[in-house]
């Protein structure tokens, strides 16, 4: 598994010795937008897929094509998902407005529409509360938009914060710099970076962690090559996880090694709130310093989904309650 980054090679094909819980993607569940692998690959196959063409800036994103056309083209050119239905009045104003914009503007974004009647896990995982409901995504990261009909002024300037958000992210927009026949250019690689994922793609978990702590050595602010570490020393765990984890930890409740091992077998079998259940009961039932393993566990797994995975805010708020 390697972590993408601005100016990094796209992620490998070839799969990571170990399964990641955070390299998970739910679509038979819901989509997890969060998922750190899933953001990894989608911007790989981002870099070999071609632009969006003239007359495709409007797509219907459904559970079956949403990996492709929302997270992988949001990282060529950002993503407007406008969510509705065919009874909600207010999207019959918005919705035309989206696409006459959308196709105004050449592709520099593009518009995916999400019939939530017909594709209802789309709009459970997003957490949609009415219609219509707009969101941008951007670099597979979800961004809240607006609710409602709005009028056009402010439908505008909402897009030209995406669009300056997206610049800011490194989004060029469709083609740009590319040679048409041959698709977008290949970003150059940072070679610190590939000697760690190529130790971690050998199964070689400490030679990648000592590559990464390198990194950060020298650049004690590098968010990827945290996360990265974060990332190797999960796949670590997961190496040597015992088979009987979960049945250990119903005999030692109150064992925090016992229960950490637990969390991780839940977390590498998606089962995310269960995990943050566990380790959050844990907390409350220990007392001072006892409590700080488990708390930090908990800050990994929040720091591997993401912030914008919707499991992580109330686990956050559960776990200050339980500390305070």
């Amino acid at each position: 598994m390697s972590v993408m980054r601005p100016g990094s090679r796209p992620a490998r094909s070839k799969s990571a010795p170990s399964p990641s819980p955070a390299a998970i993607a739910a679509m038979s569940g819901a989509v997890d937008l969060a998922a750190v692998k899933a953001r990894s690959e989608a911007a790989a196959r981002a870099a070999s897929a071609p632009p969006p063409s003239g007359g495709k800036y409007v797509v219907a994103a459904t559970e079956a094509n949403f990996q492709a056309e929302v997270l992988d083209r949001s990282f060529q050119v950002p993503v407007l998902l406008d969510l509705w239905a065919e009874w909600c009045e207010p999207c019959k104003q918005l919705s035309p407005l989206l696409e006459r914009l959308a196709n105004e503007s050449g592709g520099s974004w593009v518009l995916a529409t999400v019939d939530v009647e017909a594709n209802q896990r789309i709009a459970q995982m997003l957490q949609v509360q009415s219609i219509p409901t707009v969101f941008a995504v951007i670099g597979g990261q979800l961004i809240p938009g607006f609710q409602g009909a709005l009028p056009e002024p402010q439908v505008r300037e909402f897009l030209a914060a995406l669009l300056q958000a997206a610049s800011q992210a490194g989004l060029s927009g469709p083609g740009a710099g590319a040679d048409p026949e041959s698709g977008p250019p290949a970003p150059p690689e940072d070679e610190r970076f590939t000697a760690a994922e190529d130790a971690l793609e050998a199964g070689d978990f400490d030679l990648a962690a000592e590559r990464y702590q390198a990194i950060l050595n020298a650049e004690p602010a590098n968010v990827e090559a945290q996360l990265a570490l974060r990332q190797v020393g999960l796949l670590r765990r997961l190496s040597v996880l015992p088979q009987d984890a979960l049945h250990a930890a119903v005999l030692a409740p109150d064992d925090v090694d016992v229960q950490l091992a637990a969390a991780d077998a839940e977390l590498a079998a998606n089962q995310v709130e269960a995990a943050f259940r566990r380790l959050i009961g844990l907390v409350r039932r220990l007392r001072g310093e006892d409590r700080m393993p488990v708390r930090d566990r908990l800050v990994e797994y929040f720091e591997l989904l993401g912030p914008d995975d919707p499991r992580v805010p109330p686990a956050r708020r559960d776990l200050a309650n339980a500390l305070f």
